[in-house]
């Protein structure tokens, strides 16, 4: 089907493009511990700004429990940091961590945000994805260590699909509440859960086993609000409209679709962040299916940081909500995929405002 045609909204004067396959950016451990902040979008978040759905109590009764837990942070010392070969005292009395269990886009990252906010520091706050890189940085023990001295520890999108990656971050999140740390955390459903509804508590509560008995789940009902009342993907327009806009935008990155998922494959994840780095504006021509599954996750991280940076995304080719096959969708990283087509049309309708 032939892209629709979009009016031209041709500027004066040419701006500066660059292209993310030109990037291979090196990202010092240093960084990854500095950037263990909430995302751009939401750095300024709040329980106050957080927006509950009048027919969904639950995200009502959400807030007052993370408001309690802020509470008891704001309470208490800095974290008290032990000895890596011996025990110290034991993590003070009450809840380890909070657990937010609800579907995507029904608000668990920036109420898990918001936590971070109304807490003060030390403390970090990353996804599953970034934790795991952070151990790879930093080697296991030099994790431990350097987290240690925190008062929280905020996790998003806790994978339950990684075995390995689960119990390593598992024992890493054991020796913290050792030391004291508090943690806060949302996760994916496991695959194989994944007909069963949307709720995953009691499968992250089996996962992280010895550390259950210390999180308190929080229920979040309700549809992703991305969805609520808003159309389709935008439907993408044309190569030559692309590469017109993309001549016009500040701080714009222009590539080839194929080429771009190419690049990913030479660029470790930890380092998608870094290489939009100073780009304002995402522009992709030849957008299309992708049916490999390993250059489809990566694709989902892209998603993900471009998203963190709230970038509108300028794209021919198919629409987002066509870029994983039916037979992906169905598989075991349903809900990532499904994720990552929320944000990418999120970010398309951005686009198509400007």
């Amino acid at each position: 089907m032939p892209a629709a045609p979009h009016a031209d909204a041709t500027a004066p004067e040419t701006a500066t493009v660059t292209a993310l396959t030109d990037r291979r950016p090196v990202v010092p451990a240093e960084r990854l511990v500095a950037e263990m902040v909430p995302p751009p979008r939401f750095a300024g978040v709040s329980f106050g700004s957080y927006l509950p759905d009048s027919t969904q109590p639950s995200q009502y009764e959400a807030v007052q429990v993370l408001e309690q837990f802020a509470a008891s942070l704001n309470g208490s010392g800095a974290a008290p940091k032990r000895s890596w070969f011996r025990r110290g005292p034991a993590a003070p009395a009450g809840p380890a961590g909070i657990y937010l269990d609800g579907g995507y886009g029904v608000g668990k990252t920036h109420l898990l945000a918001s936590l971070w906010h109304a807490t003060p520091g030390p403390k970090a706050f990353g996804t599953f994805v970034e934790l795991t890189n952070l151990v790879g940085a930093l080697t296991f023990k030099g994790a431990v260590e350097t987290l240690s001295g925190h008062r929280l520890l905020c996790i998003d999108e806790f994978e339950l699909d990684d075995p390995g990656d689960t119990v390593l971050v598992s024992t890493l999140l054991s020796r913290l509440v050792e030391n004291g740390v508090k943690l806060a955390a949302t996760s994916n459903t496991l695959p194989d859960k994944l007909g069963e509804g949307r709720f995953a508590a009691a499968d992250f509560l089996r996962e992280i086993q010895g550390l259950a008995a210390h999180f308190r789940p929080v229920r979040i009902d309700g549809q992703d609000y991305r969805h609520r009342g808003l159309p389709d993907a935008p439907p993408p327009y044309t190569d030559d409209e692309v590469t017109a806009r993309a001549a016009t935008a500040p701080g714009a990155s222009l590539d080839d679709f194929d080429a771009l998922l190419e690049h990913l494959k030479n660029v470790h994840p930890s380092r998608y962040g870094a290489m939009l780095d100073d780009v304002h504006a995402v522009f992709l021509r030849g957008v299309r299916p992708v049916d490999d599954q390993s250059t489809a996750l990566r694709l989902v991280v892209l998603a993900d940081r471009m998203y963190d940076r709230e970038l509108p995304v300028t794209a021919s080719g198919v629409p987002f909500d066509r870029v994983f096959p039916e037979d992906m969708l169905r598989g075991g990283y349903r809900k990532k995929y499904l994720r990552a087509v929320s944000r990418l049309v999120a970010l398309a309708r951005d686009s198509s405002k400007g």
